[in-house]
C-alpha cells in the first residue's frame, strides 16, 4: 500500500492536501526515467533549450500568484515572501535561458596541434530541497542543471511539497520532454537515499543541515559522486558605533526574523561595539515589537508561523527549556491559537558557549553581545562551525571590507542584509557547505571538462 502523508498549513494547522510518498521502487522508476531521457536531452541546440527554458519561465510567471498562495498554505510563508520566491524561480530560469549558449569551452595553446575543451553534461542530477523555501531553491538547483544538459530529479521536503509539485506540471506544460525533470515526493530516508545510493545520478545538489549533509557526502564518497552541499549557519551582524545607529537596529529584525528566522541566512548572532549597545539595543526594541506576526495570507503580515509542532518545541528549548544562562531581553507579539507561532525573540546570551550563541536554532531567536574592537567583532563573528553569510553595518568602508575579507563566510553585506541574487554566486565555508550556486559560473558544477587533442602533425 502506498504510504500518504498530510500536508498540515502551518497557521492554522489544517489539512491541506494528502499526497503519496514515493517507494524505493518508485524512485527507481523516476531515475530510470531520466537516465532515459538524458542523451536526446543533452543533445538539445544550446538555442532550442534555451527557447525551453524561456517558456517554462514565462509560464512560472504566468502562475506567480497560483505558486505564491499555494506556498502560503503549504509553507506558511507570508504572501508577499511567497509572492517573492515565486517570482524568484521565474527569474532564475530567465537568467539561466541564455546560459545553453554561453557553456563555454577553451581552446588552449599546444604544441603539435589544436587542444580544445568542452562542458558536457553530467547525466542524471538528484536535487534534494528543503522545507524552508521550497520553491527557490528547487530553482536554483534544476534552472542551471537543465541548462547544462543535464535531467533533474528532485525530492522536495515532506512537509512542503506542494509548490515543487505544481513547478514539474509547469514544465511538462512549458515543452520540457518527459523525464528532463521528474518531482519525486518522499522521505528523506527512502528517496533521498537513492538518489544517493544509484549508480545513474551522477551528482547530488542538497540543501538542509550539516549532520545530514555530513552523510550524504559519506555516501556520495563510496561512490565518487559529485556533490554540491549548502547546509546551515550562524551568521553574526556586526553593528559598529560609526554607523547609522537608527538604521541599523531598524533592519536588524528583518535579517533574523524573516521567514519566522527558518533561514540558513538569518544573521541570528548580533554583535555591536560596546559604547552604543545601549542605545542599539533601545532602537532594535522598538523594531522588534513593530515586526507585524499574523496570518501569512494578511498583506500586513511581516511574519508568519514556524513549519511544525516539533520545529517550534526545538526552537522553545534554546531559551525556555535551556540550561545556560540565557536572558530574554525583549519579545514581540504573536497570535494564539491554532498554529505552529512564536513571537520574536531577542536574548542576552551569558557566554559565547551558549547553545544559543553557538547553534543554528532556525527560529525567530537573535541572541546580542557587545563587542570592544574590530579584532574582537571578528573573531567573535568567527567563533562557530558555520560560515554561510552575514553584515557589516559602518561608515567607513575601509573597515567595511577589511572586516568582509576577515570574517569567513561565503556571502557578506554591508550596510544591508541581501544574501542572495541569482546573478551572484551563493555558498558557504567551513561546515556551511561546499561548492556554489547561482551566478555566471554555476554551470560549471553540473559539467565536467572534456579535453580534446587535434594533431596537426
Amino acid at each position: 500500500m502506498t504510504a500518504m502523508h498530510d500536508v498540515i498549513n502551518p497557521a492554522t494547522e489544517e489539512v491541506v492536501a494528502t499526497v503519496p510518498l514515493a517507494s524505493v521502487e518508485e524512485a527507481d522508476a523516476a531515475i530510470a526515467r531520466a537516465r532515459a531521457a538524458a542523451p536526446a536531452w543533452a543533445v538539445v541546440s544550446p538555442a532550442d533549450r534555451g527557447l525551453l527554458l524561456r517558456r517554462f519561465s514565462d509560464l512560472v510567471g504566468e502562475h506567480q500568484e497560483e505558486l505564491a498562495q499555494l506556498e502560503v498554505a503549504n509553507s506558511g510563508h507570508t504572501i508577499g515572501n511567497a509572492r517573492w520566491e515565486a517570482g524568484n524561480v521565474r527569474d532564475v530560469l530567465g537568467y539561466y535561458a541564455a546560459a545553453p549558449e554561453r557553456n563555454f569551452g577553451r581552446q588552449i595553446p599546444v604544441a603539435g596541434g589544436v587542444d580544445i575543451t568542452f562542458r558536457e553534461p553530467i547525466g542524471v542530477v538528484g536535487i534534494i530541497v528543503p522545507w524552508n523555501f521550497p520553491m527557490p531553491i528547487a530553482g536554483w538547483g534544476f534552472a542551471p542543471a537543465l541548462a547544462a544538459g543535464n535531467t533533474v530529479v528532485l525530492k522536495p521536503a515532506e512537509l512542503t511539497p506542494l509548490t515543487a509539485l505544481r513547478l514539474g506540471q509547469l514544465a511538462l506544460e512549458a515543452g520540457l520532454p518527459e523525464g528532463a525533470l521528474t518531482v519525486v515526493a518522499g522521505k528523506g530516508s527512502v528517496v533521498g537515499e537513492r538518489f544517493v545510493t544509484h549508480p545513474d545520478v551522477g551528482k547530488i545538489c542538497f540543501t538542509g543541515s550539516t549532520p545530514v549533509g555530513q552523510g550524504i557526502m559519506r555516501g556520495a564518497a563510496d561512490r565518487v559522486k559529485r556533490v554540491t552541499l549548502e547546509l546551515g549557519g550562524k551568521s553574526a551582524n556586526i553593528v559598529f558605533a560609526d554607523s547609522d545607529l537608527e538604521l541599523a537596529a531598524a533592519r536588524a529584525p528583518y535579517g533574523v526574523f524573516d521567514n519566522a528566522g527558518q533561514d540558513c541566512c538569518a544573521r541570528s548572532r548580533i554583535l555591536v561595539e560596546r559604547s552604543v549597545f545601549d542605545r542599539f539595543m533601545e532602537h532594535f526594541e522598538t523594531a522588534v515589537r513593530g515586526v507585524v506576526v499574523t496570518d501569512p495570507r494578511d498583506e500586513s503580515a511581516e511574519m508568519g508561523p514556524l513549519i511544525s509542532a516539533e520545529q517550534r518545541g526545538r526552537v522553545r528549548s534554546y531559551v525556555e527549556d535551556s540550561a545556560d544562562d540565557v536572558d530574554v531581553a525583549f519579545r514581540g507579539d504573536g497570535p494564539s491559537g491554532a498554529g505552529y507561532w512564536y513571537p520574536p525573540t531577542v536574548v542576552l546570551p551569558g557566554a559565547t558557549t551558549d547553545r544559543v550563541w553557538q547553534e543554528e536554532v532556525f527560529g525567530p531567536v537573535v541572541a546580542v553581545m557587545p563587542f570592544d574592537d574590530e579584532a574582537d567583532a571578528v573573531a567573535k563573528a568567527n567563533d562557530t562551525a558555520y560560515g554561510l553569510s552575514g553584515s557589516i553595518w559602518t561608515r567607513d568602508l575601509g573597515r567595511g571590507l577589511r572586516v568582509a575579507r576577515g570574517v569567513q563566510a561565503g556571502n557578506l553585506s554591508v550596510n544591508s542584509h541581501s544574501s542572495v541574487r541569482y546573478s551572484t554566486p551563493f555558498g558557504g565555508f567551513k561546515q556551511s557547505g561546499i561548492g556554489r550556486e547561482l551566478g555566471p559560473d554555476a554551470l560549471d558544477a553540473f559539467t565536467e571538462v572534456k579535453n580534446v587533442f587535434i594533431s596537426t602533425d
